[in-house]
């Protein structure tokens, strides 16, 4: 990503989906993102989403997720009836 002096007048034609990382949390690292320039940005989504709507400095919007890698592999491998180890 590159910082450019032209304002953005389209929709962003790329969406992040981000998680926390292992060892953290949404909240914390919402508070991270929070303190490095992002906002919350209220796209329609609603109170009750288990996801933080955000927009960094230039605007560029992205989802923060609450789940880390490891606990969506856990939930995807007990989906597949594999081992979180195994997925």
């Amino acid at each position: 990503m590159s910082r450019t002096a032209n304002p953005r007048d389209l929709k962003n034609r790329l969406h992040l989906d981000v998680r926390p990382p292992d060892g953290s949390d949404q909240a914390t690292e919402l508070a991270r993102l929070l303190g490095l320039g992002a906002r919350r940005v209220d796209v329609g989504q609603g109170s009750d989403v288990p996801w933080a709507v955000l927009a960094d400095p230039e605007g560029n919007e992205l989802c923060l997720l609450r789940s880390t890698p490891s606990e969506l592999a856990a939930v995807q491998a007990a989906a597949s009836g594999a081992s979180p180890a195994s997925a």
